[in-house]
């Protein structure tokens, strides 16, 4: 958990697969990445694929489920020389730095034979995804005709190491174990509902964390939430 008044600074980890993505840290990243000044806002967009299908003799068509997209993030990124933000002006320009974080973000890597796997972490946003697309926008130059601040916006789309993501679509599995940090405003049973579809499962949990009152959640706090047999809770 944070310390109360620390400014906490976007920070961007760069991992050669899916699975070192899942579990690294700043010590075993490839690269890193932190922010000039954190965004103002971040869009989180989350999508489902269907399918239209009209049985035969009905006049309307049934839409259908057929599997949960990747959610999506979108950041911009402020890279900025003049000064005013850092107090520390470079007159060479930011294109150097702009290239650098694109090249960290979609160049091919030798080593693994694709780009890095990306973590963000931002106070209770841990994202883990690529960057799908990436923007850059110049927006005020020296005289030279160097460009000294630009917004580079990014999209992201989540990504899931393959053993996880096999659990996932098995709700049952009990390889599948789910970690939340408390927001405010949450309680344990609405979190049981949110991971199992069922709030009944609050003392399991609650055990499993070993609370002592599961009524008194802290934000920031990180919950357990262990595998159930969801059949045989009746389901």
């Amino acid at each position: 958990m944070a310390t109360e008044g620390k400014l906490e600074k976007m920070l961007i980890l760069a991992f050669d697969s899916a699975k070192a993505a899942e579990t690294g840290g700043t010590t075993n990243a490839k690269a890193t990445f932190e922010a000039l000044i954190n965004p103002e806002t971040y869009t989180l967009e989350y999508k489902v694929k269907t399918a239209d299908g009209q049985g035969q003799g009905t006049s309307g068509a049934q839409t259908k489920f057929e599997y949960t997209l990747p959610e999506e993030l979108t950041f911009d990124f402020l890279f900025d020389n003049t000064g005013i933000i850092d107090g520390r002006p470079r007159p060479e320009g930011i294109h150097a730095d702009v290239d650098a974080f694109r090249r960290l973000l979609t160049e091919y890597q030798g080593s693994s034979h694709e780009p890095y796997h990306l973590k963000l972490v931002w106070g209770n946003l841990v994202f883990k995804g690529r960057a799908i697309e990436v923007g850059i926008t110049y927006k005020l130059f020296n005289p030279d005709g160097q460009p000294v601040r630009a917004v580079v916006r990014v999209k992201f789309k989540g990504s899931i190491e393959d053993e996880k993501r096999a659990a996932v679509e098995d709700r049952r599995s009990p390889d599948l174990t789910h970690r939340r940090l408390v927001r405010p405003g949450d309680n344990l049973p609405l979190l049981c509902f949110e991971v199992y579809g069922d709030p009944r499962h609050y003392l399991l949990v609650a055990a499993a964390n070993r609370l002592d009152d599961f009524r008194s959640l802290s934000p920031g706090q990180e919950l357990r939430f262990p595998p159930v047999d969801l059949a045989g809770a009746g389901r």
